[in-house]
Parts: C-alpha cells; structure tokens; sequence
C-alpha cells in the first residue's frame, strides 16, 4: 500500500493505493499518529484502495473516533468492493462516505 499525504491547513489529505490489510494497517496507523493531532478534518481518498480487512477497519474507526472530537473524517471515492465490507460490517452507520 502507498500513502500520498498532504497537508493544507487544518486538514489532512490521505489517498491509499493498494490492499489495507494486517501487513499495511500499522503503516496507516503511524501515519494517522504522527500527523493527525490538531487537524479539523481528515480527508481519505479511497479511489485506489483495492482491498480492506478487519485490521484496516480498526484503524478506521481509531481515526473516526480521535475526529469526532477535533473535528471531522470524510471518505471519497470508495469502490464497491470496499463499500459492501462497510455495509455488511455497519461502518456505514459509522463512517462519512462521500
């Protein structure tokens, strides 16, 4: 998995490309650590993510909860590969999909 991020402001752009799964999922995480203290929003750009696993919805729901407090966590561009794993797990009940 690759992580392009960028930064404008109070918000944080992340766009993953590849399989987040149990081998990438602390690579997300540290990512989210080092940069995600003081942001307003997070913006998750899924437009290249091909696959997601129960180790990547954990982290996902880390970020969604640290942004509910500071601000807020927006996912774009989800296939429907993805977009069935967030049905079936209710993460769209969760998560901001765009």
């Amino acid at each position: 998995m690759t992580i392009e991020k960028k930064q404008n402001g109070n918000t944080l752009e992340l766009k993953l490309t590849g399989r987040l799964d149990t081998m990438t999922a602390p690579e997300l995480e540290a990512v989210l650590k080092e940069t995600i203290d003081g942001m307003e929003k997070l913006d998750l750009d899924f437009s290249g993510l091909e696959y997601l696993s129960s180790a990547g919805l954990r982290v996902l729901l880390t970020a969604q909860k640290i942004m509910n407090k500071q601000g807020e966590m927006v996912i774009h561009n989800v296939n429907d590969t993805i977009m069935e794993v967030f049905e079936v797990t209710g993460f769209v009940d969760i998560l901001t999909i765009a």
